[in-house]
């Protein structure tokens, strides 16, 4: 997955962090950095959403996770010697660069990673709240406490899915006590979230070497577990002379005829052995060009995101970018922001679509979905709704989760994560649950197509592209 602010991997202590970069259009309210603040960054801010209290001392940030009953240090990052502008400081971490910018007033900043496609606003306090003085001790109850907090303070799904969180509490806190092995409370924890079936969720208690996922299930499980049939026939019955693979081996390029290509897009993520972003991002528009430099003689191209686990959103939309004939929206943020209300969310911040100047394509294209579409890959697919003229989707829903993922860590250790951000069309739609839908559903390698090595979403792409080209 791992839009984990995940470049989707960012580590749990700046987790917060995971939004926004380089093509974000900025809202009203952030429009007034025009006329920044310049006052000291220095002491404690609280973020709109989130559940984050940051703290920057000297060269430091601080980063606490907080909820009504706990505020967990997290670690810190340190300042990036000699960066950064007289109006933004950066902050470096195993190669992430993390930049506090002004607001439009001396009680406000922005912050942002780059590599996310949005910022987090921060308000000035002017001191840490109460429970920040209170030693929360390592109990199978606190753990459960934090856990339950967090999701009942910042997820934002809850009515969509369908659960009445307060009655999980009642169903399980009685089943936490004092001696309960941590085995077991690892399966109370999962057992609460299973049911929301959502791939932002997940538990990670590395002291068990055990982890739980979420993921709605799919129609036909088989796809991801015949990864490797499906590349072989793509390979071997459809493209003319195989495919060649770039940016480690995520993206893979070729024509399927004289005319039409075809670019499978594995993941949004690890496209460089380098980890920063800047390097990622840079393998990516280098294969761009070597992919789209002969695309002014294709009549058609097809994008395959059926097996794709996400990463980042600034390379879906770098992507998208060298597709459009003109700057659109591509989607708006929002992320929850009021512990009680899971209805109220911060002002939306759009994210743009650019069309790029260097080799793209601008005719017919369609695009392959699945359930095992997820993530980046959503967002991707809703970077491309309103491109002009129209991407053709085929295949079947996405897995329905777009928010970057909100990572904590429990008192004993073990990490978990949830999503608490929306992203919406120019109408106001999300996705969510559902997932985005294709406009022609076509079976997603059943098992008749896998025995006869067959791809019938491919055959008729194929089939639509050549009438557009008539």
């Amino acid at each position: 997955m791992n839009r984990q602010r995940t470049l989707r991997r960012p580590c749990a202590m700046i987790a917060f962090l995971l939004v926004g970069v380089v093509f974000v259009v900025l809202s009203p309210s952030m429009s007034a950095q025009a006329q920044p603040h310049t006052q000291s960054l220095g002491g404690l801010w609280l973020t709109d959403g989130y559940g984050e209290l940051i703290e920057f001392q000297g060269d430091e940030l601080r980063s606490f996770e907080i909820t009504q009953m706990s505020c967990l240090p997290v670690g810190k990052v340190m300042r990036k010697s000699g960066a950064g502008t007289g109006k933004e400081i950066e902050f470096e971490e195993d190669g992430d660069v993390d930049r506090a910018m002004p607001g439009s007033s001396p009680k406000t900043r922005w912050l942002r990673e780059d590599g996310s496609v949005s910022s987090i606003m921060l308000r000035r306090t002017g001191s840490k709240p109460q429970v920040c003085g209170r030693t929360l001790a390592d109990t199978p109850m606190t753990n459960y406490q934090v856990f339950w907090e967090t999701f009942g303070e910042n997820y934002p799904f809850f009515a969509l899915r369908n659960m009445d969180w307060r009655s999980v509490d009642k169903k399980f806190r009685a089943q936490v006590t004092p001696t309960i092995k941590q085995e077991e409370l690892f399966r109370i924890l999962s057992d609460m979230i299973d049911p929301l079936h959502d791939a932002h969720t997940f538990i990670n208690a590395k002291s068990l070497n055990k982890r739980f996922r979420g993921y709605r299930p799919a129609p036909d499980p088989m796809q991801k577990k015949s990864a490797a049939r499906i590349t072989d026939i793509i390979e071997k019955q459809y493209s003319r002379e195989g495919l060649r693979d770039f940016c480690n081996k995520q993206l893979q390029f070729g024509m399927l005829s004289a005319s039409v290509g075809y670019l499978r897009i594995q993941s949004f993520d690890s496209y460089s052995d380098d980890k920063e972003f800047a390097k990622q991002l840079n393998a990516l528009e280098n294969a761009l060009d070597s992919i789209f430099k002969d695309a002014a003689k294709w009549t058609g191209l097809v994008i395959d995101v059926r097996i794709n686990g996400g990463g980042s959103d600034v390379f879906g939309i770098s992507i998208a970018s060298r597709l459009a004939n003109q700057d659109y929206l591509a989607y708006s943020k929002v992320a929850r922001n009021d512990i009680r209300n899971a209805d109220r969310r911060t002002p939306p911040q759009p994210v743009i679509v650019h069309m790029s100047h260097r080799p793209s394509f601008r005719g017919p294209v369609v695009l392959l979905t699945s359930a095992d579409s997820v993530s980046a890959a959503e967002t991707f697919t809703m970077a491309c709704l309103d491109r002009q003229p129209h991407i053709i989707r085929m295949g079947a829903n996405t897995q329905g989760v777009f928010s970057d993922v909100l990572v904590r860590k429990l008192p004993n250790g073990w990490s978990f994560g949830l999503p608490n951000e929306i992203y919406l069309t120019k109408d106001g739609k999300a996705f969510d649950g559902a997932g985005v839908p294709p406009d022609i559903e076509v079976p997603v390698f059943p098992a008749d197509d896998l025995a006869n090595g067959h791809d019938s979403a491919l055959n008729k792409a194929l089939e639509l592209l050549k009438s557009k080209d008539k």
